[in-house]
């Protein structure tokens, strides 16, 4: 029976663990080469067409065939001079596109850390309940590892206990959804620092130690121990 349940959560790990970057859908070739007016300018990085189209009333908000934004698709292809253009322009930027993504955790997905400072440093929160698990930027870099991104939310005031509809912490998700190497540990060690609960239980009454222990990610335990966990 342990077994059985034991091989059922790796499954659902592997199913849950390429959740994120499937439900993030950035633009298609072909769909950007059908944008027009913001959403064009948005794509290729043109901070002047986008000053101009602004000035002459362009809507700011207006959305493509999957909810996105120009704000949403600029930071999909990295144009920060874009995302800057908009944000000056008055863009608002923490919109949910169709997939309940926006710009902070598309950029913390995307582990590009010079955009989500960017992003953060424009005003964008990093507080936001987003995509389909209701979870958060955060619960999403640490599920991935991304320990550099994960620190630049936590510096932004990012909720560290946020529980999702997995009954997943961040602290939970880097181990549950983690590999337990490095960039995990290295996130785990973010979390815990920072003071995140390792006391928090998913929907099975587990701690992230009885997790971590489990799943054999001894450092990962380690480092649990060491925060006082039990």
């Amino acid at each position: 029976m342990k077994a059985a349940l034991a091989s059922l959560m790796l499954a659902l790990g592997s199913l849950l663990a390429a959740a994120p970057s499937s439900a993030q859908v950035g633009p298609s070739p072909a769909e950007a080469a059908k944008y027009t007016g913001l959403h064009a300018a948005a794509q290729r990085g043109d901070a002047e067409a986008i000053r101009k189209l602004a000035a002459s009333h362009a809507n700011l908000e207006a959305r493509d065939g999957n909810g996105r934004t120009p704000l949403h698709v600029a930071t999909f292809a990295r144009q920060r001079e874009a995302i800057r253009a908009l944000a000056q322009a008055g863009a608002k930027l923490d919109p949910l596109e169709n997939d309940r993504y926006d710009a902070v955790t598309i950029a913390s997905v995307a582990n590009d850390e010079e955009t989500l400072a960017l992003l953060l440093s424009l005003g964008a929160s990093a507080k936001q309940v987003t995509s389909r698990y209701d979870g958060t930027a955060l619960i999403a870099a640490a599920h991935l590892g991304h320990a550099g991104v994960v620190r630049q939310l936590i510096k932004a005031g990012a909720p560290l206990d946020h529980v999702n509809n997995l009954h997943w912490t961040a602290v939970i998700e880097s181990v549950v959804l983690g590999d337990g190497g490095p960039r995990h540990q290295d996130t785990l060690k973010a979390l815990l620092d920072a003071g995140a609960s390792q006391q928090l239980k998913d929907r099975q009454g587990n701690t992230p130690l009885q997790l971590a222990r489990s799943r054999g990610y001894m450092e990962m335990a380690k480092l649990l121990e060491k925060a006082g966990a039990r």
